[in-house]
């Protein structure tokens, strides 16, 4: 009796046990949950103010809870070819970013996050085509990307309030030609480049070959210049050489006789194996046989005989010839 007594009381709390925790749930903060009886929502937790995130009761076995993401959402949308008011055909990568914020109409309407990707991005794509084609390919690139999102993203969410979701953010993260567009483009930026690279070439190469000609004719008139003013130096020069000589053979006449025969000896008699065939007697020799320079007599001749040899023919060692002034 007693051990029958305390296996009831044993089932009996485990029924209990069971259903407590079949009717306990927490809704976290960020979750919004929706408690629904055969089907029908019968309440609606943290999706407003009101509501605070918790512990909640709910009839076991004849209520369940369905619990929403309350965060923002990704939405990563395909790329897409549109085509612009320019008749140009741009490739066009977007995202999305979203929250439910009426999660009983997200429920009736799309009942999860799946489906509701899937009819936001037919929303997202289509508003896309709307705004871009009618605008210009510089517009979207350049000038009024930011304006035409803005409009993208007020025209998807005017479509996504029958969902119960609010997009947040919706940009426009690659706009570009298509591959074949591109290649084109790329090509015809090249050409042009090389264009420019040519004529700044040719633009080089005649200024250079101005200043070449410029620096030529420099050079030839400087050339002319210093060679008629070295012609005229060393004409000055060779004038006040003759002069200085001149006022000093005026001076001491002997002396620079004198002076002029050493140099002429220098000048002539350097190496040691230069053959003069000269006579002893010329007045290039005449220092050699009297200090006072003075000329030897000339020898006497004969009658008959021719005068004597050695006063018409000699040798003597020296390097080059020279003539006393």
């Amino acid at each position: 009796m007693k051990q029958a007594l305390r296996t009831g009381l044993i089932a009996i709390a485990a029924i209990v046990a069971i259903g407590l925790y079949a009717s306990i749930f927490t809704v976290g903060q960020m979750q919004q949950a929706l408690v629904l009886q055969f089907g029908r929502v019968r309440a609606v937790l943290n999706a407003t103010g009101e509501d605070k995130p918790g512990l909640y009761f709910k009839i076991p076995f004849m209520e369940n809870v369905v619990i929403f993401d309350k965060r923002v959402l990704d939405l990563d949308l395909p790329v897409q070819t549109v085509l612009t008011a320019d008749r140009q055909n741009l490739e066009v990568d977007a995202f999305a970013r979203y929250r439910i914020v009426d999660p009983l109409r997200f429920y009736q309407a799309v009942g999860n996050v799946g489906l509701a990707n899937q009819r936001l991005a037919s929303f997202a794509n289509s508003g896309l085509r709307n705004v871009l084609a009618r605008s210009t390919r510089d517009a979207i690139v350049k000038t009024d990307r930011g304006q035409l999102m803005h409009q993208i993203q007020e025209d998807v969410n005017r479509q996504a309030k029958a969902l119960g979701i609010e997009i947040v953010d919706l940009r426009l993260t690659r706009v570009d030609l298509p591959a074949q567009n591109s290649a084109a483009v790329y090509r015809r930026m090249k050409t042009e480049r090389e264009r420019e690279a040519a004529d700044i070439r040719a633009n080089g190469d005649q200024i250079a070959a101005t200043i070449r000609a410029k620096a030529d004719r420099e050079v030839t008139v400087i050339l002319a210049e210093a060679t008629q003013k070295s012609e005229q130096l060393r004409g000055q020069g060779d004038a006040d050489k003759n002069r200085i000589l001149a006022d000093a053979f005026g001076k001491d006449a002997d002396f620079f006789s004198f002076y002029r025969s050493m140099q002429a000896y220098e000048s002539g008699l350097k190496g040691s194996d230069t053959r003069l065939v000269i006579s002893p007697n010329t007045d290039f020799f005449r220092f050699f046989s009297d200090p006072q320079g003075r000329a030897p007599a000339p020898a006497a001749r004969g009658p008959r005989g021719p005068a004597d040899p050695s006063a018409t023919t000699g040798s003597t060692t020296g390097s080059t010839a020279g003539t006393a002034r």
